[in-house]
Order: structure tokens, then sequence, then C-alpha cells
């Protein structure tokens, strides 16, 4: 008998969920948001499947749940499914805006992207002449100058918001499903514990989104 080829690519991997929980995955059409640690109930479904590694199946989640397609279901309201298609939660506010969040900022920085890459790919067309330079008139830099000064100002002016204390945790606490706070970057983001494997945790946050931290990381 031939040993199945182990799945490795993310597109591939997708595509077999897709083919495998139908009710929950799609490649093509509408998209389902999914359950809030449903990778621990597809590892365990995919328990005997050789040709998917936990790892893979992991990074392939967070594929899916971070793309546009996905993200823009993130709605109040809408329910998240199990791996039959069976809902069994509804999206709540700060889970839309969230997602909201995280779909405006990769989309604004895909965009900045393309442009740049845009006026990259532009003709050099050299310095400006010194006629044109030569227009602007010394009351015209007069009020350039103020307009400057006036929003350099208003610049430094930072409305710190005050950000509830994080409280670490201890290691024998953390358990499956409980509710913790991840530091990512400078902020904190809500997020529920889907699988614990030595030092490494893996958590879901309110978008849906699976990654890797530590427990360094967590906080109540």
């Amino acid at each position: 008998m031939e040993t199945e080829i182990k799945r490795t690519s993310t597109k591939d991997i997708i595509a077999y969920l897709a083919e495998k929980f139908p009710e929950c995955f799609s490649i093509k059409g509408p998209v389902k948001p999914l359950k809030i640690g449903i990778f621990q109930d597809l590892a365990e479904k995919l328990n005997e499947d050789e040709t998917v590694s936990k790892t893979r199946l992991r990074q392939a989640l967070r594929h899916y749940t971070s793309s546009w397609r996905y993200l823009k279901t993130i709605k109040i309201g809408t329910s998240r499914v199990d791996v039959d298609g069976k809902d069994v939660a509804e999206i709540d506010a700060d889970q839309a805006a969230y997602a909201s969040k995280t779909l405006k900022e990769s989309q604004e920085k895909f965009g900045n992207k393309k442009a740049t890459d845009s006026d990259s790919k532009k003709p050099y067309k050299g310095k400006h002449s010194s006629t044109d330079a030569g227009t602007h008139k010394p009351a015209d830099k007069k009020r350039d100058s103020a307009k400057f000064k006036t929003v350099k100002s208003a610049s430094k002016t930072v409305v710190k918001k005050e950000v509830a204390p994080l409280k670490p945790v201890e290691s024998a606490t953390l358990k499956v499903g409980n509710t913790v706070r991840v530091q990512l970057g400078n902020s904190p983001m809500n997020a529920t514990i889907t699988e614990i494997s030595g030092k490494d945790i893996s958590v879901q946050l309110n978008s849906g989104m699976v990654i890797k931290t530590q427990l360094k990381n967590i906080y109540l």
C-alpha cells in the first residue's frame, strides 16, 4: 500500500478541509465564521490522518481566518459554526469591531504597498526646474510656514487612554477554553486558549485568528 503524500501547502490543506467539512469550510462563495477553539476539534477529527500535521493545520487556519473574505463575515449577530456546520455562538460587538479593524488595516497595508510598487515603476522625471521653484512668492512661503507650525504643534497633543493593568497568569491555572488577554505589540487583545503544548500556547483571537504564543505574553 502506497503511503499518502503529506499536504504541506496551505492552499491544499484549506481545499482538503472544504472537501472533508463542506458545512464548515469553503474555498468559493460565502464563508461561515468558525467556532472559537475549532482547531482542537479539527485536530481530534484528523488525529489519524497522517497527511495533515497539526503545525500545517494551524497555519492553514490562521491563513483562512485572516483573509479579507473571512473577516468580512464577522458581523454582530452572525453565528459561528462547528466542524459540522451547526451554529454554536453569536458574534458579539467586540469580536465584530476587532475583525473590522483588522480588515481595514490589512486593506490599507495592501493598498499602500500596491501604490508604492506602482510609483517605483514610474520613470524618473528629474528635479523641478529653477523656473518652477521661483514661482513661490515670499508671502506664500510665510503662509506655508505658519501652517506647518500650527500642524506641528497640534500633532504634539496626544490623549493617552487608560488601560486596565495586566495580571500575569501561572502555568498551573491555564486550561483550554480559558479567556485571557494576549500582549501583541503595544495592545493586549482578548483571546481564548485553544491548545497547550509545553511552552507553546495556542490562542484564538476574537476575530477567529489562531496564533501561537508563550506564557510570558498571556495575562488576565
